[in-house]
């Protein structure tokens, strides 16, 4: 029997091999999951669109016979299309979406044999740094501080598996949406380099290429693994990644040749951070110093990374107007009041003053950032940043009741000011990650954030796997308990 303490310990790697050796059943494990769920998610609300029996069937031998047999497991509710768990999208105007196939990916994931028993929450549309849905009745909280955000759009997959509720979740990531919460929770995320992951049959690409799937871990080697199920071009994609020399968790379990890393105690542009991202960037600098990689103080201050913050602001408002307009065309009626909450509603109205020919001109203006971005690296193997410029936001900071689209991107206290790192490889196509190597004196993680060369994630992975080895953050900060005392809700670790 997995007792509900003995859950929380173990990544989705370990639970595995614990089923495959017969040391626990596949529904013990579910019930060790749904346990977790029950007693955090009323402090969180991260879970939504639940299935709970259809889990419990499949535990009983209905499973296929992967390497991730009978491990618990959500998926985000944005994307991700799945028969089995509708979804809302984050949106009112999406409320219980019906598919009638799976993605690709998530064919490939369920082979695995992953255990899925629900979605976890997303902002609407996955415009936005905090995961605060109107669709979902309040928004979602951070397990460390329940007063913050675990970020967004995968904010409700990054609550989920920094509470313990999952070792691993789905997410996707179209301008940091799984770094962003990979930071804010403690956890490990990495985005592949553009068409990793196949994006079909619903779609050729997102966001002009810039959005991917990807997941929330505690373990690098679950994301290597994860990586390596769902790696691969779909039926008809419309171009392809490099090829992987070897694997992902080849790489993870590879030592790697000394790197030369650009460390950028700034934004991209020069501006200064928070004192505790600096502290986390000068940190892991000492430490890859240490390691034997070359270190060189260095920003990509030519590349225009302002206009490209423009570009995609434009590019995913009219990616957001489409999908509204298909789901209005589907339900055969007008907007109505309670639809859309404000943000999108405003980005809707900007993608309307967009011409096809200025739509075309933003997407070239990220295909010119990704080569002037491709010219810093020809002298760096690797840039390391900060993930945010700043601790975990407060809730309601950026809450999607702002009247404006363009202010909540690109204002003074904007999506970019506080994240002004992580869209940029989103724009680019190459690969990033954030690495949970750092906490604040209150106890909130903060993420450092690593950069690739174009198709050269292998040498990434092995990079994030070596800093794991040398300071190991799974299980240094156990999973959360929630206490409410007269000093108001808070996190607290067992």
């Amino acid at each position: 029997m997995l007792f509900f303490e003995e859950y929380e310990t173990f990544d989705a790697t370990g639970l595995a091999d614990l089923i495959a050796k017969r040391e626990i059943s596949a529904s013990e494990a579910l019930d060790a999951a749904l346990a977790r769920a029950h007693a955090v998610n009323p402090d969180l609300n991260a879970l939504t669109m639940l299935r709970e029996d259809t889990a419990r069937q499949k535990a009983q031998g209905q499973l296929p016979d992967g390497p991730l047999s009978g491990v618990p497991f959500l998926l985000k509710d944005l994307g991700g299309e799945a028969v089995d768990f509708p979804a809302n999208n984050g949106s009112n105007l999406l409320r219980d979406t019906r598919y009638s196939q799976n993605s690709t990916l998530i064919d490939r994931l369920f082979a695995s044999g992953v255990n899925t028993f629900g979605r976890t929450t997303a902002p609407e549309g996955g415009v936005g740094c905090a995961t605060e849905a109107a669709v979902y009745g309040g928004p979602t909280r951070n397990p460390w501080d329940l007063q913050r955000t675990p970020g967004g759009s995968s904010g409700g997959s990054g609550a989920a598996v920094a509470a313990g509720i999952v070792p691993a979740a789905h997410g996707s990531d179209g301008g940091g949406s799984v770094r962003i919460p990979a930071s804010s929770c403690g956890l490990f995320g990495f985005k592949p380099t553009r068409a990793r992951l196949p994006d079909g049959p619903f779609s050729g690409e997102g966001w002009a290429g810039m959005a991917i799937e990807g997941f929330l871990t505690r373990s690098v080697r679950d994301t290597a693994l994860l990586l390596d199920i769902c790696e691969g071009a779909d039926l008809g994609a419309p171009y392809w990644a490099p090829p992987l020399q070897a694997s992902f968790s080849a790489a993870a379990d590879a030592t790697g040749k000394p790197l030369r890393i650009a460390v950028c105690e700034t934004t991209l542009t020069g501006d200064p951070i928070h004192a505790d991202c600096r502290t986390a960037v000068q940190d892991a600098a000492k430490l890859l110093e240490s390691m034997g990689h070359e270190v060189t103080p260095a920003c990509p201050q030519a590349a225009d990374t302002v206009g490209m913050m423009t570009a995609w602001t434009d590019i995913v408002a009219c990616g957001t107007a489409l999908w509204v307009r298909k789901a209005l065309a589907k339900r055969n009626r007008d907007l109505r009041p309670d639809d859309l909450e404000n943000v999108v509603r405003s980005a809707c109205a900007h993608a309307a003053t967009i011409s096809g020919d200025a739509y075309l001109e933003a997407v070239e203006k990220i295909h010119a950032y990704g080569r002037q971005m491709a010219a810093f690296f020809e002298d760096y193997d690797v840039l390391l940043t900060a993930t945010l410029a700043e601790p975990p936001a407060l809730v309601g900071r950026f809450s999607h009741d702002r009247e404006s689209y363009l202010d909540y991107r690109l204002g003074p206290d904007g999506v970019f000011a506080y994240s002004p790192f992580t869209a940029s490889f989103n724009a680019t196509g190459q690969p990033a990650a954030s690495v949970p190597l750092h906490w604040t004196a209150s106890g909130l993680p903060v993420g450092i954030h690593l950069a690739g060369r174009f198709g050269e994630d292998e040498v990434l992975m092995t990079l994030c796997a070596e800093l794991e080895r040398a300071r190991p953050w799974f299980m240094s900060r156990p999973p959360v308990r929630f206490r409410q005392d007269n000093s108001g809700i808070s996190g607290e670790t067992q």
